[in-house]
Formats: structure tokens, sequence, C-alpha cells
């Protein structure tokens, strides 16, 4: 099966910059994958979603989305893609439904009507079934101005899954959202994955957000530093380990050794797990233990060390 994404070598330098904004990238996205690129702010992730959309053109490489060009068969990659910005793009002098109509019209999956009465079923249907699931069935007729952040997010989906794409591009979708809307845009988006298996290609500040994705792609300075499944990124970088105590220090460091893993004093022992379970190093000890921390590496950790290690190099 052929990848949904397939970006080759892909570059962007802007007019009278010194560097690549985005620089000879290259990387494959599944369909029905949820990728999400990481990266801090200026390392070239909006650059590289808006290229992707076909908002920015390349200076030089090739990118497909669904089989499609991006340069050169952008109307067909558009009809492919839906987008949630990360500033919202919504017009503040519509109704909810008017913004939602007339995107669905730009897109051709309508003729143009004046009125939401005068629009076919299917489409009726269309918007009162994702109003209702995202829980703004009665604000859907109200003008934007009256929406709070939350609400401009959720109609945002609305409309970027109306003509149901393939792929769903979310540039900071949850930016400036409070707990509760984050957490119900989420569900709703695996929903979304699962029922129609439409590709997520995420980028995003919260990391936690991305510790469900199948791939990971951490890019800086427009380079690609990392690139994988959350495990293996993780792994590669942030060592698991142990931190450990007892009132017969001697004992302990001792019986620590005879395990054969390795410690440091930092003054408690710090014992890598070295592909060991918690669990098999702590029954090797017969020293009562005063002190007992396990560390589990977040991808938050691997992440600060990935781009600390690289801005060294």
């Amino acid at each position: 099966m052929l990848p949904i994404i397939e970006v080759n070598n892909l570059t962007k330098r802007y007019k009278n910059a010194d560097t690549n904004a985005v620089d000879g990238i290259s990387f494959t996205v599944k369909s029905g994958e949820f990728f999400t690129l990481l990266g801090p702010n200026g390392a070239g992730k909006t650059t590289t979603i808006s290229i992707l959309t076909t908002t920015l053109s390349p200076t030089s490489g090739t990118a497909c989305i669904a089989g499609h060009d991006i340069v050169s068969s952008a109307s067909a990659v558009r009809r492919q893609a839906g987008i949630i910005f990360q500033k919202p793009s919504l017009d503040l002098n519509l109704t909810a439904e008017e913004n939602v109509r007339f995107h669905a019209i730009l897109y051709g999956l309508y003729p143009f009507r004046p009125a939401y009465m005068l629009m076919p079923r299917a489409y009726k249907q269309q918007v009162q079934q994702l109003a209702a699931i995202l829980g703004i069935e009665k604000e859907i007729f109200k003008p934007i101005r009256t929406f709070s952040g939350g609400m401009k997010r959720k109609l945002e989906i609305i409309r970027s899954l109306i003509h149901r794409p393939k792929v769903l591009f979310l540039d900071e979708p949850t930016t400036g959202l409070d707990p509760i809307s984050r957490r119900n845009l989420w569900e709703y988006l695996r929903q979304v994955r699962a029922e129609s298996d439409t590709t997520i290609f995420l980028t995003t500040h919260y990391l936690e957000e991305a510790e469900e994705a199948d791939t990971i792609c951490i890019i800086n300075h427009g380079k690609i530093i990392s690139y994988g499944p959350p495990a293996q990124v993780k792994a590669d970088l942030v060592e698991a380990y142990l931190l450990l105590d007892a009132a017969d220090r001697e004992q302990l460091r001792a019986e620590l050794a005879g395990l054969g893993l390795p410690f440091t004093e930092t003054p408690r022992f710090k014992v890598s797990l070295n592909g060991h379970s918690a669990q098999q190093v702590i029954k090797g000890i017969n020293t009562p233990l005063t002190v007992l921390q396990t560390h589990t590496p977040t991808l938050e950790d691997a992440y600060l060390a990935i781009v600390e290690e690289h801005d060294r190099s």
C-alpha cells in the first residue's frame, strides 16, 4: 500500500533568509496513521504543514498527498485534506452554519444556496450530526462572534470534516482551549479516526497529546533529528532507572554490583534498568530499602534531551 503522505527532500527558504526554514526533510505517513510533528518554535513545523496543505510553495523537493503532487495537483490535494490552522480562520460576520455551508460549496460538495433551508437533505443531516457530536447543535445558527474559543475550535473541526478528508492536518489545534474542551476534542478525533480511517497529522506544544501517536517526527532548525514510534524515540535517548537507598548502604552497594547493572551514587543509588523491568531488579535485592523510586521516561523527557543535544552539536 502506498503512503497517504510521502515527502522527499522537502526544502523551503524564505526570501532574504540566511538558512532554510525546512531543510531537506523526508518522511512517509501510512493511511489511517496518527502522525505527530514536534519541534521548538521556529523549527519549521508550520512551514511544513503549510507546504503540505498547498498554502505555501516549496523551494525544492517533492510531496504527495493521497497520490497527488502538492504543486502540480494542488486542487486534488485540497479535496483530500482537512485543515485546522493554528490561528482561527472563521468569518466572524457569519453564523456557524454559514461558515460550514460556504466551505462545503467552495469544495464543490453542494451547489450554492442562499439559505440553510434550501440546502440538500444530505448536507443538513451531516451538519446536524457533526454539531450534535461536538455539542454545539444549539449554537450552530448563532453568529461566530458569540462563540468561545473552544466552540470556535469545534466549529473548525466540523468545517474541516464536512468533505470527508482522507488526511486531517491539525496545527496546534488545542491552543487556548480549556482542559475539558481539549479532552472532548481528542475524544471526537479518536472516534473520527476509528470510524473513517482518517489520517491525523498533528503539530502540538502539548507533548501528552503526542503520546498516543503511531509515529513521532521531531524537527529542529528545519531538519529531522528523531523519527519513529514514541517508545523508540524515548528509548533511544532517555534511560529508565531506579532510585534506591538503604540504611545499610554498603550491603546495598554490594548487591547491586552482584546484579551486574550499572549504577551511580548521586547520592542515592541510581540504577540503570538496561532493558530489565523494575520488578526484576527489586526481586534481586534483599537489603531493606528506605527509598524506592522508578523513573520511566516520558515523551517530554525524550523531546527535551533530543532538542538540547541537537542544539549543542
